[in-house]
């Protein structure tokens, strides 16, 4: 099992209001990230999401992750996600954003896709409907790999054109292309990544166990892809949750006993109106569920929403993860109650004292699947000219005439 931080940009409160707040919040964040590359994690998630107050101002991820990588040596940065609407913009800005990042990240980039988060997110982009971003997603997600791959790219489709061949630029670092990665929810959105032969983001919100289910179905559709997306399988589910890891334990319980826990999932369950709430759940501007008592506690860590407690407790607590075959577990940074110097011990000592007990894998699995990436489609659609004749380049260039 394979572990990383998600980062969304989460700024609640009257901070969200206050610019000095803003940038301070988000350039801690970017610290996390670094921080977890010096401490064995191998992924950092950034969100795409726009005109979610509080809950996310994370709108823009590139630009966070080419500062990243510039401070990194070892950490995988992805989109999570990079939401495909064609009135948003146009794909081929997608295709080429990715691949600039895959070159400044030195193959360290993953390519997460996804709908958006719900009706207020997308109706940004034109008044549009979550009802129509599925078949945008559809349309989208099967043509960026030719756009990668191809020289003088071309289509005519339902939600978006490229009326006359371009070459669309850069194409991909080293090997293969990104890793490639789509958000899920319902079982049969798993049983659909894994028939794409893409990885699965699972955004958790209920007990671990929960998901089974839906791990199995993906498993099963990807161990034989009826429609593969890509040039090889990204073969994995990634589940997010919740830790507070501590030295001392009680300062960690304490946290979680905390007032205001569960802030974010009331502005959750206010934005994704496309996932229905649990019954009961507060929707923002109510008051979150706080944990009444010890045992209250132990019965949700027991149930696997959340890990609690010093290394060697967490390292017990992870084994339900492992159970249900999560392949990548990534908890959300910041989280309610920490300090900022809590927040920096919690990645350390996760990464130093817990990571190393599950993770004996030197090398991303998505650096593997990446070796194994094979060319699907033709270089070129249409014949080249016969009488094309260039005499000329510079003597500067990389490479002289053939």
């Amino acid at each position: 099992m394979e572990f990383g931080v998600f980062l969304n940009g989460y700024v609640p409160g009257p901070a969200a209001h206050d610019p000095a707040s803003e940038h301070l919040s988000l350039m801690r964040e970017v610290e996390y990230a670094i921080a977890a590359d010096k401490h064995n994690w191998k992924y950092a998630w950034f969100g795409e999401h726009h005109a979610l107050t509080e809950y996310s101002h994370m709108s823009a991820p590139a630009p966070v992750i080419g500062y990243v990588a510039a401070k990194t040596d070892r950490i995988h940065m992805g989109t999570a996600i990079n939401s495909f609407p064609t009135t948003k913009e146009h794909p081929v800005r997608f295709a080429e954003r990715a691949a600039m990042l895959d070159h400044i990240c030195e193959g360290r980039f993953e390519f997460g896709t996804g709908r958006g988060a719900g009706s207020h997110e997308v109706a940004t982009f034109n008044g549009l409907t979550t009802g129509e971003t599925k078949a945008m997603w559809d349309e989208v997600v099967h043509e960026i790999p030719r756009m990668w791959e191809q020289r003088d790219y071309q289509f005519e489709g339902e939600h978006f054109s490229v009326p006359t061949p371009h070459n669309i630029l850069p194409k991909p670092y080293g090997k293969g292309h990104p890793p490639m990665w789509v958000a899920c929810g319902n079982p049969a959105t798993f049983a659909k990544a894994g028939a794409h032969g893409i990885g699965a983001i699972a955004f958790n919100f209920e007990p671990a166990h929960n998901l089974k289910g839906r791990i199995e179905a993906y498993k099963e559709a990807v161990a034989d892809p009826v429609d593969q997306i890509g040039q090889y399988k990204n073969d994995n589910v990634m589940m997010t949750n919740a830790v507070i890891c501590l030295k001392d334990r009680d300062r960690a319980r304490q946290i979680a006993l905390s007032p205001g826990r569960g802030y974010l999932y009331t502005m959750v369950c206010f934005y994704h109106d496309t996932i229905p709430p649990k019954e009961g759940a507060p929707v923002w501007p109510e008051p979150p569920l706080s944990i009444p008592s010890e045992e209250v506690l132990d019965m949700l860590i027991a149930e696997g929403h959340m890990l609690c407690g010093t290394p060697e407790e967490v390292c017990e607590q992870l084994e339900a993860y492992q159970s249900v075959g999560c392949d990548q577990l990534v908890f959300g940074l910041p989280n309610e109650g920490f300090t900022h110097d809590e927040i920096l011990e919690n990645i350390e000592l996760f990464g130093d004292q817990v990571i190393p007990e599950f993770d004996k894998d030197p090398v991303h699995s998505t650096t593997r699947y990446r070796e194994n990436a094979v060319a699907r489609y033709e270089p070129w659609n249409h014949p080249i000219p016969a009488d094309l004749k260039v005499e000329v380049v510079p003597e500067s260039a990389y490479l002289p005439l053939p």
